[in-house]
């Protein structure tokens, strides 16, 4: 089965976002777990989410990827702001303890002119005091860009992460095709070569999603700008081959394209059509 949604919001509950996932010819979508600049969650409606999963078994909504606030930065300078980053992390993964395999992303986070090995202690030091063994829920760490003192710019940064995690089967990475094209790694020319580098580094079996953007930027330009699909540097063909390649195809894809729900559904439309059976 062809995974693939785009980003919706589930401000009018979870029931609601399914319905409109179908309307626009998905089948999964990513949302965020609060406003993506901070603040409160949304209060848990036990009603609705029954709804929701009684709806999502009836049409196939395979699973959901909850996304972290962008102001969870769990290595950043700031004590307070790290404090913030355990509670969003601790309350989010209370929520998704309700849903059955539900995946967490988020952005490693900026060092703050800290460093990048100190940036990664303290990233490893929050996600030791907030997973623990029972949990049923998959963190990702997402791929980044690069662009200013952001860490998980490589595939060594995300390993460095993971391999000093003590419940490191709870940890996964959502690969965003801007972002890793943007820190340098050809998808468009050497798909093959950057997935082999994935695998030796981190183990392909750790990529459990897919944000699938263009980009507004050139290679290796380590700057954040998503594009429309097929209307940006990585382009349409190379698109296709990410959705269609063997190691990929099984996988959760998520747009976060710049666009309302009728760009997203034209978009799901042409990447269903470009879709190998």
């Amino acid at each position: 089965m062809f995974k693939i949604g785009c980003h919706l919001s589930i401000a009018n509950g979870f029931l609601k976002a399914g319905k409109n996932i179908t309307e626009l010819g998905g089948n999964t979508f990513q949302y965020f777990s609060r406003n993506p600049q901070g603040g409160k969650a949304r209060p848990w409606d036990q009603g609705d989410f029954d709804g929701f999963m009684e709806y999502a078994n009836s049409v196939g909504i395979d699973g959901l990827l909850c996304h972290a606030p962008y102001t969870l930065n769990a290595c950043s300078a700031n004590p307070q702001t790290r404090e913030f980053a355990r509670m969003v992390f601790k309350s989010d993964i209370e929520m998704l303890e309700h849903f059955p395999n539900a995946l967490y992303n988020f952005h490693p986070g900026s060092h703050t002119g800290q460093g990048v090995e100190t940036g990664i202690q303290q990233i490893v030091e929050i996600l030791n005091e907030v997973i623990y063994p029972e949990m049923k829920t998959t963190i990702l760490l997402e791929t980044m860009s690069g662009k200013g003192s952001e860490i998980g710019r490589s595939f060594e940064e995300i390993a460095e992460i993971i391999s000093h995690v003590e419940y490191k089967e709870k940890l996964g990475v959502c690969l965003d095709t801007c972002h890793i094209y943007s820190a340098g790694y050809d998808i468009v020319n050497h798909l093959d070569e950057v997935l082999e580098e994935f695998d030796a580094l981190i183990g392909i079996e750790r990529l459990k999603a897919i944000h699938l953007n263009d980009s507004m930027m050139p290679f290796a330009s380590n700057k954040d700008r998503h594009a429309k699909i097929g209307q940006g540097t990585i382009g349409l063909d190379a698109i296709v081959r990410i959705i269609n390649h063997p190691k990929l195809r099984h996988l959760p894809f998520y747009l976060e394209t710049p666009n309302e729900d009728e760009g997203y559904k034209e978009e799901i439309e042409l990447l269903k059509k470009h879709r190998s059976k």
